[in-house]
């Protein structure tokens, strides 16, 4: 493994560090710290009031202050509360409210994975590991944090590399077509969702020329800090929005696809505060945690068949299996007018919330059928509030739904169709698949990490074993001031008014 384990908040290269001051004065980039982006409230307000002239999908570095979970519908303005939905018990059939938090709002590429592709890269400028006018950004993916990459490198003016499944949907490289400076940029690996591995083979490959940097996801700390501390705030934000109305209810769970482990350090954020269960999602299809499985599934964006390093095994306290059959389905009876004619008048669910799917992708359905499964099998009651995220919305998936609906169903889908699905997916979701885990459990999934990171990408096994200790993740997050003042340094020193 050519990276070293941890990137430590302290300058490693000083004449790195000054070509990358440069290039970004140049450019006039400044770049908002952690915890700006974390509480946007103080961002400056001649910044907040600059952003109003810029469109969100512009390739403006004014849109980095835009990178957090506080923008408005329409993702210009800001709010006080991060956009949400709360799923009634007409459509989840639990008393427990299941919120979702809306990916969707972020700017550049309408998908919350562009705050881990931020960074993971901003880290490697303020220490003097990364060049913008000399490196490369390589950004393996299986499709939004390669896309939130490429969109990053572009604004801070350097190449960015997606690598990516090929059998990812056609919006993901439609988008990236769009935004790469060289159609070579984007590379294809084989196989769908569940091949991971082949997409750190051409990684491994690539680093082989010095000038690629390759910022892996699935390995990067800083993924885990931004997801503990700006992802993890903005749930807490809004359950203290819910809390306000109820005072009685409590944040009981935290339901997250693992993928590369970033978004469910959230829960170690609510846990430490809330007290909230930490449940990690999967596929049944192919299912690593709940029984070092594998196989070949279709829930975009979770990736899987290895444990990420990142991932927090020894806080995780459920692993839930969802089937990508349930997600094609719950994509088709959302995303076409025959089920969203069936929800709202056979049904009775409120339009509005069956508009809001249409922020709501793949793996969104799938962590709101875990939430679903984890009430069921904990026996939430209506104060017992399940909190889950959208990473992206159905716009990315409209292929999927197509070959989903010739496949199954050719030209014949029906409002009988949409019962069927309402009635299996939704009302017929029971708690199969999902494992409490003991701390025999944790070990087992904790060991299973060992033939990816030790044996295949060559992690020492010292590095390996002391994630398992919750000191060496607490003493992550105590370094997170540390690396907003580097942040704030290499903008003082960048020199360009923060107003500009």
């Amino acid at each position: 493994m050519t990276e070293p384990f941890l990137i430590r908040p302290e300058i490693l290269d000083g004449d790195r560090r000054r070509r990358a001051v440069e290039g970004l004065r140049a450019a006039q980039v400044t770049l908002p710290s952690w915890s700006e982006l974390a509480d946007p409230a103080r961002i400056p307000a001649a910044i907040a009031s600059s952003l109003k002239s810029v469109g969100p999908d512009e390739p403006d570095a004014k849109n980095l202050w835009r990178v957090h979970w506080f923008n408005d519908v329409d993702r210009r303005d800001r709010v006080p509360v991060p956009g949400h939905v709360v799923l009634p018990e007409t459509l989840t059939g639990v008393k427990a409210p299941v919120v979702v938090l809306l990916g969707r709002r972020f700017p550049l590429i309408g998908a919350h994975k562009l705050l881990a592709a931020y960074a993971c890269l901003v880290p490697r400028l303020v220490t003097g590991q990364f060049e913008p006018t000399h490196d490369r950004a390589v950004w393996p993916s299986t499709g939004n944090y390669c896309r939130g990459g490429v969109a990053i490198s572009r604004i801070l003016g350097c190449r960015g590399v997606a690598v990516l499944p090929a059998g990812m949907s056609r919006e993901r490289f439609d988008w990236l077509q769009e935004w790469v400076c060289d159609p070579g940029d984007i590379i294809r690996t084989p196989g769908t969702e569940s091949n991971v591995k082949e997409i750190y083979d051409k990684c491994d490959e690539l680093a082989r020329d010095a000038h690629n940097i390759v910022l892996n996801q699935f390995s990067e700390f800083a993924n885990y800090l931004i997801h503990y501390h700006c992802t993890g705030a903005a749930f807490d934000r809004v359950f203290a929005h819910l809390k306000r109305a109820k005072t009685d209810c409590r944040l009981a769970a935290f339901v997250s696809a693992t993928g590369s482990a970033g978004t469910i350090a959230a829960g170690d954020y609510l846990k430490l505060r809330h007290g909230t269960k930490i449940a990690a999602v999967e596929a049944i299809e192919c299912p690593t945690m709940l029984c070092n499985g594998y196989g070949e599934h279709n829930i975009q964006g979770i990736g899987d068949k290895h444990i990420p390093l990142i991932h927090n095994v020894m806080n995780t306290d459920l692993v839930v299996g969802v089937s990508d059959l349930t997600t094609d389905s719950l994509n088709l009876l959302f995303g076409g007018n025959v089920g969203r004619s069936y929800l709202a008048g056979r049904r009775k669910i409120d339009p509005d919330v069956v508009r809001t799917f249409d922020d709501i992708g793949i793996s969104g359905l799938a962590n709101i059928v875990a939430a679903i499964k984890v009430a069921k099998h904990l026996d939430f009651g209506a104060d017992d509030v399940v909190m889950t995220v959208a990473t992206d919305s159905a716009l990315l998936y409209a292929s999927e739904r197509r070959s989903f609906l010739a496949r199954r169903y050719g030209d014949g889908f029906d409002e009988v169709n949409a019962g069927e699905i309402f009635s299996r997916h939704l009302e017929g979701i029971v708690d199969d698949h999902v494992l409490e885990l003991t701390h025999f459990d944790r070990k087992r999934i904790f060991n299973l990490g060992y033939y990816t990171w030790v044996e295949q990408q060559g992690v020492a096994i010292d590095d390996f074993d002391r994630r398992r200790d919750q000191r060496f993740w607490r003493d992550l997050v105590d370094g997170i001031p540390m690396w907003d003042r580097l942040i704030e340094d290499f903008n003082a020193e960048v020199g360009a008014r923060r107003a500009s």
